[in-house]
């Protein structure tokens, strides 16, 4: 034999060894399902990990993370940030310049409508309105006499003119004593809440100088701003849900008082004022706060989490656990709230679904689910 030919020889053998084990495996692979269903008995000629009546294995399963579809209240809803500001809130001051003889109040304290909070050295003041009283009953009395002796023709109706004019002189006289002595008097114009003064007793204050803020604080003012395109559905009377950092887990409950007409050409945004009852006084003016504003409740809402939502070109689906297995159910998204989405068509309350390994899944795949809870 010729030394080509024994190759030849060498490399068929090979091919014919290779083929050989190929269907060696392929057998061997085969074998034992064959066996079962010829024996007729699944469960008792089913291998280790094969699940009964052969299926697919037990040991192929998926794991995955489901999450059982609920029913919910869900809030058409804006939110925003603002400030807080007292319902009233003044700087007193005064109007006339003098030494402070008296601080009627503690700082911080409450204070009704109408009481004296500061008073000024009024001496001088205080002379000049009881100069003008002595005039004012001066006049009085020459009133009275010239009308009697008018009325027995001793004095002209011009000397009896000239007397009324006068008492109305004298009286007008009085009036403006009166005033400056009430100028040095300072008083709260609402009741509210002082701050903290800046002043003492024997200080001397110029006209208009700061003494001590006032605030009510019996209601707040929430200042916030709505981005235009809510225009159509903001209007006086309705209901927000108002929270702040500085109480945190609770939430307090305001009402739309106005609406600016003016539309901020700048940001594109609606100015609102709404009124807060603040009667425990929990709650201070300049305080940031949160601003839920509610336009709509709807119940019966399907809200699954994102990330149960697989994207597809068609349609985005998800996958139901029914029987053990995974079922592709296409769906109709709605609105997305706080990592939530609304589902309009497609489940049902009560439907298991997947949430965490879809990734790997195909339509039909066995799995062995996980419960994530419930979708809130």
């Amino acid at each position: 034999m010729s030394h080509r030919n024994r190759h030849s020889l060498v490399f068929l053998i090979a091919i014919a060894g290779l083929l050989a084990a190929a269907y060696w495996a392929y057998v061997a692979y085969r074998g034992t399902p064959s066996a079962v269903a010829i024996s007729g008995n699944p469960s008792a000629g089913a291998p280790p990990g094969m699940a009964k009546g052969g299926g697919a294995p037990a040991s192929m399963a998926l794991p995955v993370e489901t999450v059982i579809v609920a029913a919910s209240e869900l809030a058409l809803d804006a939110t925003a940030v603002g400030s807080l500001r007292s319902n009233e809130s003044v700087v007193l001051r005064p109007e006339t310049a003098g030494r402070i003889a008296v601080i009627n109040f503690k700082d911080g304290s409450a204070v009704a409508k109408g009481s004296l909070l500061v008073g000024l050295d009024a001496a001088m003041q205080s002379a000049e309105y009881d100069q003008a009283k002595a005039n004012l009953g001066l006049a009085q009395m020459n009133l009275k006499r010239s009308r009697e002796l008018f009325e027995k023709k001793f004095v002209s109706q011009q000397a009896l003119d000239n007397v009324e004019a006068a008492l109305k002189v004298q009286e007008a006289a009085l009036a403006l004593a009166q005033a400056k002595l009430e100028k040095m008097r300072i008083k709260a114009p609402f009741a509210g809440v002082v701050g903290i003064r800046n002043v003492s007793v024997g200080d001397y204050v110029k006209e208009g100088q700061e003494l001590v803020n006032i605030e009510d604080i019996s209601t707040l003012k929430i200042d916030f701003r709505l981005p235009e395109s809510y225009l159509g559905q903001v209007r006086p009377g309705q209901l927000l849900e108002v929270a702040t950092d500085a109480l945190p887990g609770r939430s307090f409950e305001a009402r739309i008082e106005a609406i600016n007409p003016l539309v901020d050409t700048a940001g594109r945004a609606v100015s609102c004022r709404a009124h807060l009852s603040n009667a425990d006084g929990r709650l201070r003016p300049g305080m940031f706060v949160r601003v839920r504003l509610i336009f709509e409740r709807r119940g019966n809402v399907l809200m699954v989490p994102e990330q149960a939502i697989v994207p597809d070109m068609k349609a985005p689906f998800v996958y139901r656990v029914q029987d053990g297995k995974a079922v592709r159910a296409p769906v109709k998204t709605g609105l997305r709230r706080n990592a939530q989405v609304e589902i309009v068509d497609g489940l049902r309350s009560g439907d298991e679904i997947v949430v965490a390994g879809q990734m790997k899944l195909r339509d039909g795949a066995p799995v062995k689910a996980a419960s994530a809870g419930a979708a809130q």
